[in-house]
């Protein structure tokens, strides 16, 4: 989940640069795509044909579903929020996922893990409403900001879903089930938008933005995430976001973007404190 964290905020940084060039829909039917091929391909070369692991394929449909509508809402979100107050959103997603773990699977949220998702809250909430105490009043927080988080909020969803509908398939089958259905429902729901996109003329950077997100922060991640699910109690899974707006501050520095105002950094210091008490916390 480290690794995940670390590989998903290059997608804040990196696809807000695209978000205003070409279509949610046709971003994420394209790194859907691309990504059922190559974890298809290596679940076939590990377990062979996935027809033993597809039944039931309605599991698949459900997830695919949930997964494929947090990054079409991710994207909507990112044409008008910062990669930073977006990563922040994010980090909202555990206490969610705790609810949701908790209504599924009867998962406990430990004294621990409560104190730890409390302080990462407010950390996240630093970052969104931008150290500013008045915009917190008025609960002033941007459009993109909002549309993401209907979408974090299936995110946080998803986590439960997992162990819910796994019925013992291997993590890459069982990604690979998934990605089928997300993708099918994105091309059917999006086939207008992948039409008009003229994928000939888009420049090298898109391109290139394009290969990270469906290899890096789709393919990696999908199979990470996966493996994680069904080990972790959902709330711990979703708790290691906390460290994404960190690795966006990263992601932006290095690519020349700056650094945030001062204040900002004491809602980062927050989530990482809230991860170092997790970490203290028993699976």
């Amino acid at each position: 989940m480290l690794f995940f964290s670390m590989l998903v905020a290059g997608s804040f940084s990196l696809g807000v640069q695209i978000a205003n060039d070409i279509s949610a829909l046709s971003i994420n039917s394209f790194r859907f795509l691309v990504s059922s091929i190559i974890i298809g391909s290596a679940a076939v070369a590990l377990h062979g044909s996935p027809r033993p692991h597809f039944r039931g394929f309605w599991r698949y449909i459900i997830l695919g579903g949930m997964f494929a509508s947090y990054f079409v809402l991710m994207f909507i979100g990112l044409k008008t929020a910062a990669p930073v107050s977006a990563a922040a959103v994010f980090t909202l997603t555990p206490i969610v996922a705790a609810v949701a773990g908790y209504l599924m699977l009867r998962q406990v949220t430990t004294g621990h893990m409560a104190i730890a998702l409390a302080i990462g809250a407010v950390g996240a909430l630093w970052v969104i409403f931008r150290a500013d105490w008045q915009a917190f009043l008025a609960f002033d927080i941007g459009r993109g900001e909002v549309i993401y988080f209907v979408g974090c909020v299936a995110h946080a969803v998803y986590a439960p879903t997992i162990r819910l509908l796994n019925r013992g398939e291997p993590v890459l089958m069982f990604t690979f089930g998934m990605l089928i259905g997300g993708t099918a429902l994105l091309v059917i729901y999006g086939w207008s938008d992948i039409l008009a996109t003229d994928w000939m003329s888009l420049p090298t950077k898109t391109w290139l933005i394009l290969a990270y997100l469906s290899i890096g922060a789709s393919t990696m991640t999908f199979v990470l995430f996966q493996f994680a699910s069904l080990r972790l109690k959902s709330a711990k899974v979703m708790a290691y976001t906390y460290l994404t707006p960190s690795w966006v501050l990263i992601w932006e520095t290095v690519l020349g973007n700056g650094l945030p105002p001062l204040l900002i950094l004491v809602g980062i210091a927050l989530t990482i404190v809230a991860l170092l008490i997790l970490f203290k916390t028993p699976d």
